[in-house]
């Protein structure tokens, strides 16, 4: 038991994600620095700016992105499940326009949806400004209507190329540069920029140039946007997923509806500071994992009747659901920081119920040795205590809200 007690201790040491430096709003940057057509997924992501306020997953604006892949959308359908924005896939390098693009951008519209164009980057075709103006002359820039997002510049790997298309870091810095700036040329914004951390890293640098002047669309899956790359505090969209309640990926606008009202009638905003590193986390349907099993056992503690199985699918989402509404949450199927506050139970030794099972397994997650049988003896409650020692809270073998946070991060 200690050897398994030594490896929950070391693997809980890795939770720590130090936050990145932030550049201020209008800061000048420095011009230089260190998929294929229709693809089911985009990966838009980051972040820009700071207020005091602090972003509510549990009151998400919710939204997806979609490509050709998805042909015909039912926005209405859409609409109804609680989308409120929509980014459209219009280009990719300087031959490629959706066959979609029209009726989607034209119909997410129509059904009340605030819709904007993203350009899937080909660095290995054209400059940078060459594919800004077959962006922008082939789908649709951002004009001050209420209703239309700023352009994406959505920069991420393309399967069977190169990951960073034969650039090195200064030159991928340079290309965006100068898509950046033909894009505010032409349309009198920035673009949003849409990338994940890995590729970011490797292929420019983690270059901090943009953070001051070009807001962040974050791909990540891992129920948290942390870390973001270099240069940003915090994020526009975060792309949670790529399935789940809407067609093609899942995405949350970081604010409130007339931030996102503001973003499209004037094209930036200032987005509210991100979830700090140990925050809840944000999980929901499509996502797969320990964080989705914790959830199905709390839900069958309050009185579901799930398989336990890891996977966020419907019978997972249906149980959220109906666990929010009656405990008159916002209904919406995530499992944000309020819906797991009234999930969590409080358990200690002597207690025998599926809450236990999540207690357990998520102390095995990092090297306990537990039988994941509900029963809170005394290897559980040695583990629990342990897990408090080194995560410095208050060692009483009592998992309550404290216990449950650091547990699920």
């Amino acid at each position: 038991m200690f050897g398994a007690l030594t490896a929950v201790i070391a693997t809980a040491a890795l939770l720590a994600v130090p936050a990145p430096a932030s550049a201020a709003l209008g800061t000048p940057r420095a011009h230089n620095g260190v998929n294929s057509s229709d693809r089911g997924s985009s990966g838009i992501g980051r972040a820009h700016g700071t207020l005091p306020r602090q972003a509510a997953a549990d009151a998400a604006v919710r939204g997806l992105d979609v490509s050709g892949y998805q042909e015909n959308v039912d926005w209405s359908s859409v609409a109804a499940d609680g989308a409120s924005f929509a980014y459209i896939k219009a280009t990719e390098g300087i031959s490629y326009i959706s066959s979609q693009f029209r009726q989607q951008y034209d119909g997410s519209a129509a059904a009340g949806l605030i819709r904007g164009a993203y350009h899937f980057a080909r660095p290995d075709k054209s400059s940078g400004s060459t594919q800004a103006d077959y962006f922008i002359d082939h789908g649709e820039a951002w004009q001050p209507d209420g209703k239309t997002l700023p352009g994406v510049l959505d920069i991420e790997p393309s399967p069977n190329l190169p990951t960073c298309y034969g650039l090195g870091p200064a030159a991928m810095v340079d290309w965006i540069t100068s898509f950046d700036d033909e894009y505010l040329s032409r349309t009198g914004r920035h673009p949003v920029i849409n990338t994940n951390m890995s590729w970011w890293s490797q292929c420019t640098g983690n270059s901090p140039a943009f953070g001051a002047t070009n807001l962040l669309w974050i791909g990540s899956y891992t129920g948290t946007a942390h870390p973001l790359p270099n240069g940003w505090s915090t994020y526009a969209v975060w792309q949670t997923s790529d399935s789940g309640t809407f067609p093609g990926d899942q995405d949350l606008f970081n604010g409130a509806q007339q931030d996102l009202r503001e973003f499209a009638a004037n094209g930036t905003y200032q987005p509210p500071p991100p979830p700090p590193a140990g925050a809840w986390p944000v999980v929901q349907q499509g996502y797969s994992g320990r964080q989705v099993t914790t959830v199905q056992y709390l839900l069958d503690y309050h009185g579901a009747a799930l398989s336990v199985d890891g996977a966020f699918g419907t019978a997972t989402h249906d149980a959220v659901i109906a666990f929010q509404t009656h405990n008159q949450l916002t209904a919406d199927g995530i499992v944000g920081p309020k819906t797991w506050q009234a999930l969590v139970a409080t358990v200690k030794e002597g207690d025998h119920n599926a809450a236990v099972k999540a207690v357990q397994a998520e102390l095995n997650a990092r090297g306990a040795s537990l039988s994941v049988d509900g029963a809170f003896g005394t290897a559980t409650h040695d583990a629990v205590i342990a897990f408090q020692t080194h995560n410095q809270l208050t060692p009483d073998g009592i998992v309550g809200p404290n216990t449950w946070l650091a547990l699920l991060n």
